[in-house]
């Protein structure tokens, strides 16, 4: 039987404020993941951990990190909160994820039945 390759294992990440839910591989991270698929759920910044454009927070599963995590977008007790950044993390379970950059509210406005609309400032 032949070993079973880590980069084409797929699991799946559901971003919880608007139930879009995509395939990630294991060694993939969850913003690149995304982004393969043309989805648009978490904001795209650097690509790199350092900008925090990408920050969500994990409701459910476990991931692998991928590299560091700038400490200006992403504290220790933040991370203890379970936020951390997208591209800096891959699937080690299935994973529910909420979007919580900066600029998740543009995305979400209008998305469920708790959403609330704000004037612009």
């Amino acid at each position: 039987m032949p070993a079973l390759d880590a980069s084409a294992t797929r699991l799946q990440v559901t971003i919880r404020q608007t139930g879009e839910s995509f395939g990630c591989g294991t060694a993939q991270s969850v913003l690149a993941a995304m982004a393969a698929t043309g989805r648009r759920g978490i904001p795209v910044g650097c690509l790199g951990g350092g900008c925090g454009v990408c920050k969500i927070r994990l409701v459910q599963g476990r991931v692998l990190r991928l590299g560091p995590v700038s400490r200006a977008h992403v504290s220790t007790q933040e991370e203890s909160e379970g936020y951390t950044l997208a591209c800096r993390v891959a699937p080690c379970s299935e994973l529910e994820i909420e979007v919580a950059g900066r600029f998740c509210k543009p995305f979400f406005k209008g998305f469920g039945a708790g959403a609330n609309p704000q004037s612009g400032k």
